[in-house]
């Protein structure tokens, strides 16, 4: 696992560009893409660039349960806003939040990735640790799944909502195992919230109480952090300071 120590977020968006466009000039087909507010400053930049993903495709780790897709709040509509509508690309996969059948949807999605295999998957973290929406507790082989989100997912993204009580209790999300079939791996994290969830990631054991610890088992990881972020984090845990 590669930690890189941006002085900001602004140097940390930066330096997840040049990710992306490594992975993308050295061939690329499929990007494993995120949401929320951790990304906004990477997707500006790709937005900016002069990279085409008109020949790639695209894979979304999560969807909330039971919201339209044209919704502000969905995240089919957050990746046209952020992305999409300036960079399309030749296929964009998301889960289905309104799909009728569970069952039948967590078994299209895992095709999809199969179909799909990414080579650069993109991540954040909540603050216990989840990546995707796989909450503690998550086995590390799971593939897609309709997970029910915990209280404090819910209250981390009642920002986005009107009211705590409008944020979905549900969300299908890819698996720990299928996110660690990625050939490589872009964790970003900013701010002192996501100080302990790095520190457990990073040092602290292999455990299912904390799903990002399970990167540990990944080859191609990079972490990307500003102070904040990394501030319980050893010295000698920090690879590249920039």
């Amino acid at each position: 696992m590669k930690v890189i120590l941006a002085p900001n977020q602004a140097a940390g968006d930066q330096a997840a560009f040049q990710v992306f466009k490594q992975v993308v000039d050295h061939g690329a087909h499929v990007l494993g893409l995120a949401t929320g507010s951790t990304p906004e400053g990477l997707y500006r930049l790709l937005r900016e660039s002069p990279l085409d993903f008109s020949q790639m495709i695209s894979v979304n780790l999560d969807e909330y349960v039971g919201i339209d897709p044209d919704n502000p709040q969905s995240y089919h509509y957050f990746m046209k806003q952020h992305l999409f509508n300036a960079k399309p690309f030749a296929h964009s996969y998301l889960p289905d939040g309104l799909a009728a059948d569970p069952d039948a949807e967590v078994k299209r999605y895992d095709q999809v990735v199969a179909d799909n295999p990414v080579d650069l998957q993109l991540l954040g973290i909540g603050r216990d640790g989840h990546i995707g929406f796989n909450e503690p507790g998550s086995p590390f082989d799971g593939g897609t799944h309709r997970v029910k989100l915990t209280d404090s997912t819910i209250e981390a993204n009642a920002r986005f909502f009107s009211s705590k009580d409008e944020v979905p209790r549900e969300a299908y999300t890819m698996g720990i195992g299928t996110i660690l079939k990625s050939r490589e791996i872009l964790l970003m994290a900013y701010g002192d919230k996501k100080a302990d969830a790095i520190q457990k990631m990073v040092e602290g054991p292999l455990t299912t109480a904390v799903a990002a610890s399970a990167l540990q088992k990944a080859d191609n990881v990079v972490v990307i952090v500003d102070p904040a972020a990394a501030a319980k984090l050893r010295p000698t845990s920090i690879s590249e300071r920039l």
